[in-house]
């Protein structure tokens, strides 16, 4: 049996959380023939000191790492805890090796660096941070490449393109692939109503539950955007061969169709436990605790095309595949300083996608070669944006 060593990042977050579920079970089936088992090293978490002390504690992790240098822990005696900014950094430099699994998973731009660390260390990714690739794809696709290791995507519409995709001798056989989108709350919504809809409106998502970030990008169909970019960097496609639809029951997570005509999707329950353990075990799979598809109630699967009058974020994503380059960074960055701005109701929910625009059209796309360009793209996005946000 192969022994697995993990170091989850983000492990307080609902897909830190969700993986730690997967792991459960798997210790849990240990009568059962399985040719993996997962040994937890290390945690990483922002603040939340509590949970991580006791995921810590339950998985007998080798140590931590969390941001907030006040957040009190609560660990057994020998427990390596590494803390401040660049604590997952510090951890996985001195606590990881060639062939551990990182999982991927903390939010926004903060989850790159890490990332790259975890690569150069010759850690296998199961990504869940979409930003990563989104403002970064050009320094961390070369990284993987020059590190022989192996990247998953952990998201359930990238993980199910993956999946398709294994039919496939190349990608040139591929004429297209397809995400899907839930639609978020405001998928019936005029754009009217969105333009006075209210931060627990927009909070209200009537399929998954995630944290409150990725809850307004998915509102704001920004969630989808930022996936139409990572899926560039994944699978090596151009705009043209990228495509997002609204299918309302979250069970189809994506297609992908071939040359041929032939059109191969993945579908699965809303329970993002699917994807993960699909990631963390590649290629092999095994029973696990993520809900499975009753066939039985399935009545019917809706489709329709995204009305981008309503959710310009998709256009910006097409644009950001164009231009290449920072605009990613500036992409991504401009969003997280907006979604912030609206959560703290400080501008309206249209204005999120109006934000990010604005700092496309103001900021001239630049070659990004390394990591502080990237770096440099996203502070000066996030300096102007919020400058917007303040006028």
């Amino acid at each position: 049996m192969q022994r697995r060593r993990v170091f989850i990042l983000g492990s307080t977050g609902s897909i830190g959380t969700s993986a730690l579920d997967v792991v459960r079970d798997f210790a849990r089936r240990t009568g059962e023939a399985r040719g993996i088992q997962f040994e937890i090293v290390g945690l990483a978490a922002a603040r939340n000191g509590d949970l991580l002390s006791a995921q810590a504690r339950e998985f007998s992790a080798q140590c931590v790492a969390v941001v907030d240098d006040g957040a009190s822990l609560d660990l057994p005696s020998g427990t390596r805890v590494f803390r401040g900014r660049d604590a997952a950094c510090d951890m996985l430099a001195a606590c990881a090796r060639r062939g551990d699994l990182v999982l991927a998973a903390m939010v926004g731009a903060a989850g790159i660096r890490p990332t790259l660390v975890a690569i150069e260390q010759g850690c296998d990714i199961a990504l869940a941070n979409k930003e990563t690739l989104v403002a970064a794809g050009a320094v961390v696709m070369p990284a993987v490449a020059r590190a022989g290791i192996r990247l998953v995507p952990v998201d359930s519409e990238h993980n199910a393109l993956f999946q398709c995709l294994k039919a496939s001798t190349s990608m040139d056989e591929v004429r297209r692939v397809v995400l899907t989108a839930s639609g978020g709350p405001f998928r019936s919504r005029t754009r009217e109503e969105m333009a006075v809809a209210t931060v627990d409106d927009a909070l209200a998502h009537p399929t998954w539950r995630m944290g409150p970030k990725v809850t307004i990008d998915s509102a704001s169909l920004m969630n989808k955007a930022l996936e139409l970019v990572e899926a560039h960097w994944l699978f090596g496609l151009g705009s043209d061969r990228i495509d997002a639809i609204i299918h309302p029951q979250s069970i189809v997570h994506g297609f992908v169709e071939y040359l041929d005509g032939s059109v191969l999707a993945q579908l699965s329950p809303p329970d993002m436990r699917t994807p993960i353990q699909q990631a963390m075990c590649d290629p092999e799979r095994f029973d696990g605790p993520s809900r499975k598809l009753d066939f039985s109630a399935l009545r019917s699967l809706d489709f329709q095309p995204v009305d981008l009058q309503r959710f310009p974020a998709i256009q910006l994503a097409h644009r950001v595949i164009g231009a290449g380059g920072s605009s990613g960074a500036v992409f991504n960055a401009a969003n997280e300083v907006a979604v912030a701005a609206f959560l703290d109701r400080r501008i309206g929910f249209l204005e999120i996608a109006e934000l990010v625009r604005d700092a496309l059209d103001a900021m001239p796309v630049t070659a990004v070669g390394s990591l502080d360009d990237v770096l440099r793209a996203d502070g000066e996005a996030r300096a102007r944006t919020e400058a917007m946000v303040r006028a």
